[in-house]
């Protein structure tokens, strides 16, 4: 069996359902529809993600009440870095794993910051891994000393 043949497994149902949130975080940033609008738009175009739509929903609508929080969070800590300079899907994969950590609690912590490590590696940079892994991993260990205290 030849690579060229081979078809890719199809992604677990939540990276798919967080891919969707990605595209539809992107999506509404162009847009001047009401956000419901859009998700329901990406939803309909991928009926895979059907059975992932309340957790697409539901992290969907946690970035998009939470933005100011999480950039505010994702700013602190930067490091020798300007929050305008950080890439587009960065930023939205940067709040999409910062609600995770703090909203869903039925994903581990460290589940949300490999997951959009991974994707990440699909749709931004070379070093964007290595930069939301960073500051994802910095966020967390805040988000425990929370925690503790």
């Amino acid at each position: 069996m030849s690579w060229a043949n081979a078809t890719m497994p199809d992604p677990h149902p939540r990276r798919n359902a967080r891919e969707g949130v990605l595209e539809a975080l992107f999506a509404q940033q162009f847009s001047e529809e009401r956000p419901k609008l859009v998700l329901d738009r990406i939803l309909r175009s991928n009926p895979g993600r059907k059975k992932s739509s309340d957790f697409i929903q539901l992290l969907f609508f946690s970035v998009m009440d939470n933005v100011n929080w999480a950039d505010d969070l994702i700013r602190s800590h930067l490091q020798n870095w300007e929050f305008d300079r950080v890439a587009q899907v960065d930023r939205l994969l940067l709040r999409m794993g910062i609600c995770e950590i703090f909203f869903i609690e039925d994903v581990p912590p460290k589940v949300s910051i490999s997951e959009m490590v991974e994707i990440s590696k699909i749709y931004s940079t070379d070093e964007s891994p290595g930069f939301i892994n960073g500051i994802l991993d910095a966020v967390y260990k805040d988000y425990q000393k929370k925690e503790i205290n």
